[in-house]
């Protein structure tokens, strides 16, 4: 074993656990580390470039791939390669030797940090909150512009915003006479009734859509979709600071903030106010707060560990240091209970970023040299982080119902005393009769949801999301000559229309970005791939289980800023690292400029489709042969 210049031996390192999900790994073989000493890499180790960042944050070359490099692999296995896969999984599963002799505790937490793959992000602080503020402003153009247009409710609108208007007006969801959407956009709301409606979704996206109505009033379409413009306009803001974040860039955070600025899914949810957009946002807030936990979390280790080797020579204690309450994870709580009080599929967020969290902290306590890494990352770690993400989402979901139970005339809300009470056999009597209600309205809920196979002119499957297949249309209206169609458009015939579908070079480029991606994540174990995978893991890969169901491809807007991240992904690594040679760097910045002028154009194109304008008959058709499957 090398010795640093300090005179200490070297660190001798390996890569974090295979096979456990998101991982992360250490400095390559030969690099040396903030304090000067060389890291030699184990058999595991293996790390990935993103981007201008490099992979132990943005600092650092990569590491060859797991296998390739056989110089780095002990000695062992090349004297019994039939004990090679043995010999592997156990250096997998030994926690690396960490010896600092003589150095400062400063010197050691820095060490510590650079394992950990924390670095500070390079560039102004000042384009910091710039570059995304000037991005949102184009967001927020985009999104604002003609806001009320069409002046009537479209497509779930007939749902959401009425069920908002009868949360302010009679603090529940009371149901309509037939057919009052005209009477209601012409500022009529006597169709509403003081019964009741069975409603297959909970109130915070309802009640986020009443907010706007109670600022700008009702009596106009601003109203109904200020909250949604707004929530998709901060979504943008959101996007840039957190792919910021993960790729240690501002360029590529602001990129991917552009690609969701500028995608037709996106666009179309945050003008017509329906649910989908708020969980998004939800989500998405949810995954920043986790990446902050990430980092807080390290860092906190990192110092614990840095005092305990300055003052005793090594961590004495074989689970390692506490690191006390994970506030970013209680605040990813109730982001989560949120989402899930907008519609349920926010659950399996709840699930994966939880898991996300155990993995990160089993990996972090193993690159600090934690003896016991497993059983401390999954039980002095993993135990506090369920405390606190999944009781904090639960509780917050139950406290978004307080509206029904607060009001005597919601659906189902004496359901235990008026029906059950005088059943023959009576359901779950050991309940109290407020919960028993509320539970059973909850099993109606997923009764409805599990049924609804209806057939619909726009349904699709999940398989065919990725390419956008079978895109939505919210609205359609067209006008001919003898209504005076020269007056509106200038042509013989116009078309006035809201297809919601995702701009084509974003998605198209976005699914050939998930191959390289899932790549980076399995081969190189990069964790920021694993980062953009667990949007996909959360928010699309469980619509498969239903695939039966009555489904739309205007669900993907809750992974779309996902879809951006991936893109952006791929962008970084046709870009290449900051110590790359502008030679070299040169064919990679030209591709990835002409990647965002296209998306850039092709935005511009789709864009009077998005926003309903009314446009030449024959201009609509054209916009129609891209998407062909329309």
């Amino acid at each position: 074993m090398s010795r640093s210049a300090e005179g200490a031996p070297d660190v001798e390192a390996s890569g974090d656990a295979a096979g456990s999900g998101p991982t992360d790994s250490p400095a390559p073989s030969g690099t040396p580390d903030a304090t000067g000493s060389t890291v030699q890499a184990g058999p595991a180790d293996a790390t990935a470039s993103t981007g201008l960042s490099s992979p132990a944050g943005p600092t650092g070359p990569a590491a060859p791939a797991q296998g390739r490099d056989h110089s780095t692999q002990p000695r062992a296995q090349h004297a019994a390669p039939a004990v090679g896969r043995v010999t592997r999984l156990r250096e997998a599963m030994r926690a690396p030797k960490l010896t600092y002799a003589g150095r400062t505790r400063e010197q050691i937490e820095q060490s510590l940090l650079t394992r950990l793959h924390m670095a500070s992000i390079p560039g102004s602080q000042l384009w910091a909150w710039l570059g995304p503020a000037l991005v949102t402003a184009f967001a927020a153009v985009l999104r604002l512009a003609y806001l009320d247009r069409p002046a009537r409710l479209v497509f779930d609108e007939t749902y959401y915003v009425k069920q908002a208007y009868s949360l302010l007006v009679l603090g529940y969801e009371g149901d309509w006479n037939e057919e009052p959407d005209e009477n209601f956009a012409a500022g009529d709301y006597s169709d509403l009734q003081t019964t009741a409606d069975y409603v297959v979704h909970p109130g915070v996206g309802k009640w986020m859509i009443a907010a706007g109505i109670r600022l700008l009033g009702v009596d106009s379409p601003w109203g109904w979709r200020i909250s949604a413009a707004v929530i998709g306009t901060i979504s943008v803001f959101l996007l840039a600071r957190i792919a910021r974040r993960l790729f240690g860039s501002t360029l590529l955070g602001c990129t991917a903030a552009l690609f969701l600025a500028i995608d037709g899914i996106h666009i179309v949810m945050s003008r017509i106010s329906i649910l989908d957009i708020f969980l998004s946002f939800w989500v998405l807030a949810a995954f920043g707060a986790l990446l902050l936990d990430r980092e807080r979390h390290r860092r906190r280790l990192a110092s614990a560990a840095a005092a305990e080797i300055a003052e005793r020579g090594s961590i004495r204690d074989p689970w390692g240091p506490r690191v006390g309450v994970r506030w970013w994870l209680v605040v990813a709580g109730v982001c989560l209970g949120l989402a899930c009080g907008v519609k349920w599929s926010g659950i399996y967020a709840v699930a994966v970023f939880g898991l996300f969290a155990v993995a990160w902290t089993i990996s972090a306590r193993r690159a600090i040299g934690v003896r016991l890494w497993v059983g401390a990352g999954a039980l002095r770690d993993g135990v506090p982080a369920f405390v606190a993400m999944v009781p904090t989402a639960a509780l917050t979901y139950v406290l978004t119902w307080l509206p029904w139970w607060l009001s005597p005339n919601s659906y189902n809300r004496h359901w235990a005393t008026e029906v059950n009470a005088v059943a023959e056999v009576p359901e779950r009597t050991w309940m109290p009769d407020w919960l028993n209600s509320w539970w059973e309205y909850h099993l109606k809920m997923w009764e409805f949801h599990n049924n609804l196979v209806s057939e619909h002119t726009y349904m699709s499957k999940p398989w065919g999301w990725l390419l956008q297949w079978r895109p939505t249309s919210f609205a359609w209206r067209d006008i001919k000559a003898d209504a005076g169609a020269m007056d509106v458009c200038g042509a013989e015939r116009c078309a006035g229309a809201i297809l919601a579908v995702g701009n084509p070079v974003i998605w198209w480029g976005g699914a050939l970005a998930l191959i390289l991606v899932i790549w980076a994540a399995v081969r190189r174990r990069d964790w920021r791939a694993w980062a953009i995978l667990a949007g996909y893991l959360a928010m699309y890969l469980p619509w498969f289980a239903y695939s039966a169901r009555t489904i739309f491809t205007f669900y993907t807007v809750a992974f779309v800023p996902f879809v951006a991240l991936a893109l952006a992904y791929v962008i970084g690594e046709l870009i290449g690292p900051r110590d790359l040679p502008l030679s070299e760097r040169r064919p990679g910045i030209w591709t990835a400029a002409v990647i965002v002028v296209l998306a850039l154009a092709v935005s511009a194109f789709y864009w009077p489709i998005w926003s309903n304008q009314w446009v030449p008959y024959t201009f609509w058709r054209l916009h129609m042969l891209l998407p062909t499957w329309v």
